[in-house]
């Protein structure tokens, strides 16, 4: 069942992206990073359909990955880009209707639609092949980073775009490849809702009882030396609600207004007063 769910969220997320592509990209004459900026270029300068542009670019790569990953790696790669190939194909470009006089509206909603489906995509654990798979050859052989190698692709490409279709088109596109990549992070992650606290005190027991009593959550006493004077002490540490963080910050400054606070992000908070563990094992 779990299996088929998997495979029922790369289809609609294929289906998604697919539709973002040729309904406020291509519509609108605008333009990707990566592999699928390649393919629009193809398109728009020898009528290559994307579809059909996109999947060929990515056989050799099938192949290269396969030798290197297996074939557990190449069935969702395959998968993820034969289903946008196919959809790409399916779906109409006029669905919506295109807006030439404001290409930054277009490239805001090509960036949500498109991170939504691609985020999806990649949340049950498939890929659309292309720079994704260069990227993890060239960490697997050479040790690069994955995300500064689709970085240098992703600049590489738009520069192209900025030659050949013009700058503004190339800048419009980058604001759609930014909101994408934002938009597929809350897809994979979710939106985050909770706050870590570290907080360096000599009052770390009375701020801890004042959080267990005030707002019933757990801490967690670490112990730490300090770097300069070598002088051993406590570190507490507690995840609350964005709400709550600022009631934590009062209860410090109340109990030691000297205290050394370091407030952060959280993502996919699992256990006891958030999220269930259950729930996010894949």
């Amino acid at each position: 069942m779990r299996e088929l769910t998997h495979w029922a969220g790369i289809i609609f997320g294929a289906a998604i992206l697919s539709f973002g592509i040729n309904n406020f990209i291509i519509q609108n004459q605008l333009a990707e990073g990566g592999f699928f900026g390649i393919s629009l270029l193809l398109l728009y300068w020898f009528k290559i359909e994307f579809g059909v542009s996109f999947l060929i670019l990515n056989i050799p790569l099938f192949y290269v990955g396969y030798r290197i990953f297996g074939g557990k790696f190449l069935i969702k790669t395959f998968a993820g880009v034969a289903l946008v190939s196919v959809f790409s194909l399916l779906i109409p470009e006029n669905l919506v209707p295109s807006i030439p006089d404001d290409k930054l509206l277009a490239a805001l909603y090509g960036g949500v639609v498109n991170g939504i489906g691609l985020g999806l995509i990649l949340r049950f654990g498939a890929t659309t092949g292309g720079s994704d798979i260069i990227a993890r050859i060239a960490n697997s052989k050479w040790g690069y980073s994955v995300g500064r190698t689709l970085f240098i692709i992703d600049i590489f490409v738009i520069s192209i775009v900025a030659v050949l279709q013009g700058a503004m088109v190339a800048m419009y596109s980058l604001v759609a490849l930014f909101i994408a990549a934002k938009v597929i992070d809350v897809v994979i992650e979710g939106v985050s809702s909770s706050k870590s606290a570290m907080i360096i005190s000599e009052l770390t027991e009375d701020i801890a009882n004042a959080i267990h009593d005030k707002l019933e959550r757990g801490t967690t006493l670490l112990k730490g030396r300090g770097g300069y004077t070598g002088q051993e002490k406590d570190v507490l540490y507690c995840v609350v609600s964005r709400e709550e963080i600022l009631r934590v910050q009062e209860i410090v400054h109340d109990i030691d207004p000297h205290a050394f606070v370091i407030v952060a992000n959280v993502h996919d908070v699992l256990g006891e007063g958030f999220s269930p563990l259950a729930r996010k094992i894949p």
